[in-house]
């Protein structure tokens, strides 16, 4: 079942890299644009799924696509942890106000102060294509991502 948020703009953000860049999404305009909320850097899954994404960064790419993976931790520890893993795709903070931008996609829980395990594809014209929200404890892995870049690119050429 589509999600609410699916065909519908994409709410623009600007948010901090662990290096202290500024990313604003109304830039990436023109590419498709996967955001990935995780609930925690360090936390086993998170670290599971953001290790996958970093492999199939490739595949991503080759649908020119921007990843970005964003938690309500703050800059220091994603720079932390983006070292430690070497992912070689920016994390952002969405630290302060806490959790502004992913309350914006629906990817906020609030039980948990955290991000939820939510995944947001986003066309070139800045729609939201898919939005998939997974159990926190479990890696939704890279297919749904693929399926919707696939999908958008298809449309692209026809």
């Amino acid at each position: 079942m589509p999600s609410a948020l699916e065909g519908q703009q994409a709410p623009d953000f600007e948010l901090t890299t662990g290096d202290g860049r500024r990313v604003a999404l109304r830039d990436l305009r023109g590419s498709p644009v996967i955001l990935a909320f995780y609930p925690a850097d360090w936390s086993p899954v998170c670290s599971d799924q953001m290790a996958l994404y970093n492999e199939v960064l490739p595949e991503f790419e080759r649908y020119g696509a921007r990843l970005l993976g964003i938690s309500v931790d703050g800059k220091w520890c994603h720079r932390a942890f983006a070292e430690n893993r070497r992912l070689r795709f920016p994390l952002l903070a969405d630290f302060e106000p806490k959790g502004e931008v992913a309350r914006r996609y629906r990817a906020y829980d609030e039980r948990e102060g955290a991000c939820a395990r939510t995944l947001v594809v986003i066309d070139g014209a800045g729609v939201i294509r898919w939005h998939y929200v997974s159990p926190v404890d479990v890696n939704p892995g890279a297919d749904g991502i693929l399926a919707a870049l696939g999908a958008i690119a298809t449309e692209a050429h026809t």
